[in-house]
């Protein structure tokens, strides 16, 4: 078995327990995004030099930045954050980016599901519509979004999903599990 697939299949590994814990407590503890991500580096480079230390930092910001942004813009959660970034230490940047590029679009698939179940889809588009122009309004005639209007959603098995992806379509053969 190759190194990468190892690195793959603890990357599955970790997405999955954080999926179970953010299930059970809404919560991806630092217990669990820590250590791979200040052990994948490390890893990277003894088995691969300085290029696999190398390219598990780059995988560490280029999957960090955008989620760190977003949750500084109150959109995202710190424990998904952290996981993204975990995950793009063992992984590296391009699978990493694969897998979160992936589990933002499932995310993006169960959060119009569930608003269709729930009733709320087409009010919902037409707000996000009327706010996607706020930036372009005096701010006077800015809308805000009153708080029981948000609503917010788990990522963990959303990243678990993107990740699984990810893995199976660099592994064609692990298609037969």
């Amino acid at each position: 078995m190759s190194g990468v697939l190892v690195a793959q299949l603890f990357a599955l590994l970790v997405a999955a327990t954080a999926t179970v814990t953010d299930w059970r407590t809404g919560h991806i503890p630092n217990w669990l995004t820590f250590p791979p991500m200040l052990a994948a580096p490390i890893v990277h480079g003894l088995f691969s030099g300085i290029p696999g230390f190398t390219l598990s930092l780059i995988g560490i910001a280029a999957c960090g930045l955008v989620p760190y942004i977003v949750f500084k813009l109150g959109g995202m959660a710190g424990g998904d954050v952290k996981l993204l970034a975990a995950l793009g230490a063992v992984l590296g940047p391009f699978v990493g980016i694969e897998a979160e590029f992936i589990a933002f679009i499932v995310a993006a698939i169960f959060a119009l599901g569930r608003l269709a179940w729930e009733g709320k889809l087409l009010r919902t588009l037409g707000n996000t519509g009327r706010l996607a122009v706020n930036p372009f309004l005096p701010r006077r005639k800015r809308r805000e979004v009153p708080d029981e209007m948000m609503s917010s959603m788990r990522l963990g098995a959303s990243i678990f999903v993107g990740t699984l992806i990810a893995v199976l379509l660099r592994n064609p053969l692990l298609w037969g599990l």
